[in-house]
């Protein structure tokens, strides 16, 4: 498959995997429907993303970086798929805040960090852009450094900050969240990866080589991620309501 065919199936299969989420969620308490809206419209915003980019719209061509040109040779060039940026700068900081309700399900809630992890990914995000834009080395890799570093940022409030609160939890709570916790870390750790050896870097891979696998990746965070994370907070949420109902019946008692 080459690269456009690669990113038209991601498309339908972004549009599939949004659809099935939200049909999947339930929203019987208000943490619940804005957990499966949350999971379901991440993938929605993603099929847009890959739709402009298989259009056409949502990508450009750039000249290589580096590399001598020869007298009669015309400068190479590479494609820069800028709508992913997009997307990943709406659809990244919902994971976070997802990722966050979870954390810190029952009790008071650490806005503060929440708001710390999400300005980070957009930082992280930004800069990233601005790596995958840059025509020149040294910047180039300078906004990769940035990026990371940003990416750190993003990695304490979840591994650190989010986790002390998460440590007051109930049981299947602090399950839920070291499980969701890791894989999303495991994932988002091979996008840079992938960037830097992409044409958009060290050019090491094919363009359709990167846009496979960032498709790859992409579908695991947004729709099977996604996916997962709705059932489990489905099943906390059924254990909530059956561990509130014997309270509400001895309330409706009390007051009768």
């Amino acid at each position: 498959m080459n690269s456009n065919q690669i990113l038209w199936v991601t498309t339908l299969i972004m549009l599939a995997g949004g659809l099935l989420i939200l049909a999947a969620g339930k929203r019987r308490t208000q943490g619940e429907g804005l957990h499966t809206v949350l999971h379901g419209i991440v993938p929605i915003i993603a099929a847009c993303s890959y739709l402009a980019m298989a259009t056409g719209q949502g990508l450009i061509t750039l000249p290589t970086v580096g590399g001598a040109i020869l007298a009669g040779e015309t400068t190479p060039t590479r494609v820069f798929y800028f709508a992913r940026y997009i997307d990943w700068t709406f659809t990244t900081p919902l994971l976070l805040i997802s990722l966050g309700m979870t954390a810190m399900r029952h009790g008071p809630k650490r806005h503060g960090a929440l708001v710390g992890s999400v300005l980070s990914d957009v930082m992280m995000i930004i800069t990233a852009f601005i790596f995958g834009a840059s025509l020149q080395g040294w910047t180039k890799w300078t906004w990769f450094i940035v990026s990371c570093a940003a990416f750190l940022g993003v990695y304490y409030v979840i591994w650190k900050t989010q986790m002390e609160g998460n440590a007051t939890q109930r049981d299947d709570v602090r399950a839920t969240y070291k499980r969701n916790a890791s894989i999303l870390s495991l994932v988002w750790l091979v996008y840079p990866i992938i960037l830097a050896v992409a044409p958009d870097g060290l050019g090491i891979v094919s363009d359709a080589t990167s846009v496979l696998l960032i498709a790859i990746l992409d579908v695991i965070a947004k729709v099977a991620y996604g996916y997962m994370s709705v059932k489990s907070d489905t099943a906390a949420t059924d254990r909530d309501l059956a561990e509130g109902e014997p309270k509400l019946n001895r309330s409706i008692r009390h007051a009768a």
